[in-house]
């Protein structure tokens, strides 16, 4: 039963969609529910490359994240309501400890660690293309 469970985990069905930060494509899993923001990418042993998880929520405020069960090293974007990066962080596999957005956050944007820096993004750049349709009621 644990190997089953184990292995729903590892299996996304989350659906996906392409987004731009200053004109680098990004193939991102879409993790808009409860559940699904939850599980975020715990189990897992790889991304893909050019590839990562965006959380969405349906309010704009302060966010915490924690790499629980969650073997990639991350580096993580924090954005507005407008896709505005307030914040670039990165965190441990495994580490429980809170990362924090420190600014008010609608979304996150989790990365293969470093994968912003290698591209040159900053705090400031946009993530474009996050589906309107994406607001989690």
């Amino acid at each position: 039963m644990t190997a089953l469970l184990l292995a729903l985990a590892c299996s996304s069905k989350l659906p996906t969609t392409t987004l731009v930060i200053d004109g680098h494509s990004v193939s991102a899993e879409l993790a808009a529910s409860d559940a699904d923001r939850q599980q975020g990418l715990m189990f897992r042993d790889s991304l893909g490359t050019d590839a990562g998880m965006l959380f969405a929520y349906p309010d704009t405020k302060v966010r915490g994240f924690w790499m629980k069960d969650t073997r990639i090293p991350l580096s993580i974007a924090f954005a507005d309501a407008e896709g505005v990066i307030v914040r670039i962080a990165h965190m441990k596999p495994m580490d429980e400890t809170r990362t924090s957005s420190l600014y008010p956050a609608k979304y996150a944007l989790e990365m293969e660690k470093g994968w912003f820096a290698k591209k040159g993004i900053t705090k400031g750049a946009t993530i474009e293309g996050i589906p309107e349709d994406l607001d989690p009621k």
